[in-house]
Order: structure tokens, then C-alpha cells, then sequence
């Protein structure tokens, strides 16, 4: 999967959405589902570290390129999304990008997410998930266990903003998009792009 990852989400148009979700980002960052790195590129200057985090060791082989070319220092501190590695209030801000689909337990891994960052700290996602209407929304369901099966785990019909706010996050910001496709792609391109806060308190 992540070498089939790193080519379909490697794409011109990708890119445009994940060049959307990124800046702001600064100080220690922590990333779930580092993968192959295909954020690498886009870190903004303000960004000191970044913790990454991924369970696949072919992921960090892919990466290593990007890691090495990097002017943001990159330090592997994981493998698990779910449990992380970090104390407590120890980030500035999260990246997610195509993560909370695939994670068994997103909402554990939100609420680590909100463990580990500072009050205020900032949740910057990217993630596919249910669509708001009905007819693509009946096929996501639909498909979603072949989805599992096939794509490594990975959900249709996660309802991503509200896994997010459930979590204990306030979302400041929030746009819907679509990858581009064919109609029948509709399933699998509905997207969430935005950034939530943890309160501070």
C-alpha cells in the first residue's frame, strides 16, 4: 500500500490541496501518518521539528529521499497513531493528511493528538470521508467493506468533522472539496480540508 499511496497521492492535484492545509503550521509539529513524506516538501519556515509517525517501514524507506533533502529536521518517534510517544502538551501544532481514514481507532488517535498539544495548539487535516449527499453517500457505504478489504484498512464514510469536534477539537476552519474524477469516482473524492484548536483549557 505505500508504495501505491505514494504515486496516488503524489499527483499535481493533490498537492494543491495539501499545499492548502499547511500553512501555519510552526514550532514542534507531530505527523500521523507520515508515510512517504509527501508533505516533506511543504513545511513552512516557521516550522522547527517535525515528529513523524507511521507504521510502515517501507513508508520511511520511500521517504528517505524527501527526509534527507529536508531543512526541517525529521525525527521518526513512532509507529503507532493511537498511542503516541509524546508527553503530554509537548507540540505546538498536528498534521494529518489521508491518516484518519485507514487509523482502526481514529477517535483514540484524535484524542492523543489533543494529549500531546499544547493548549491552543492547532490540528491542520486533510482527509477523505463521507460525503453530505445522499446518492454518493449511499455508495460509500455500500463499498466500504470492499474499501477495507482492498486498500489496507482504509474507511468511505468516516464523517471527519465530526470525529474531530467530538474529539474535544473547536474547528476554526473548514472547506469541503473534491479530488477531480469521474463521476463514478465520487466515493472516494469527497475531502475535508481544515484547522482545529485544542481549548485552552
Amino acid at each position: 500500500m505505500p508504495r501505491i499511496t505514494d504515486v496516488a497521492l503524489g499527483t499535481k492535484d493533490v498537492r494543491g490541496h495539501r499545499e492548502r492545509v499547511v500553512p501555519g503550521l510552526h514550532g514542534t509539529v507531530v505527523e500521523i501518518g507520515f508515510g512517504s513524506g509527501l508533505n516533506v516538501p511543504l513545511y513552512p519556515e516557521g516550522v522547527d521539528v517535525v515528529y513523524a509517525v507511521d507504521p510502515s517501514a517501507v513508508g520511511r524507506k520511500l521517504a528517505t529521499k524527501r527526509v534527507a533533502e529536508s531543512s526541517v529536521p525529521i525525527e521518526f518517534v513512532g509507529l503507532d497513531g493511537e498511542h503516541l510517544r509524546l508527553d503530554d502538551a509537548s507540540v505546538d501544532d498536528a498534521l494529518s493528511t489521508f491518516t484518519l481514514c485507514t487509523i482502526p481507532d481514529a477517535t483514540q488517535a484524535l484524542h492523543e493528538l489533543l494529549r500531546v498539544l499544547r493548549p491552543g495548539g492547532r490540528f491542520h487535516f486533510l482527509e477523505h470521508g463521507l460525503c453530505p449527499e445522499p446518492n454518493v453517500a449511499r455508495w460509500q457505504h455500500r463499498l466500504n467493506g470492499l474499501q477495507q478489504r482492498i486498500a489496507g484498512g482504509c474507511h468511505l464514510d468516516r464523517p471527519i468533522d465530526r470525529l474531530v469536534r467530538d474529539a474535544g477539537f473547536d474547528i476554526r476552519e473548514l472547506r469541503n472539496d473534491w479530488f477531480r474524477g469521474p463521476p463514478p469516482s465520487k466515493p472516494w473524492g469527497y475531502l475535508y480540508e481544515g484547522v482545529a484548536t485544542k481549548p485552552d483549557s
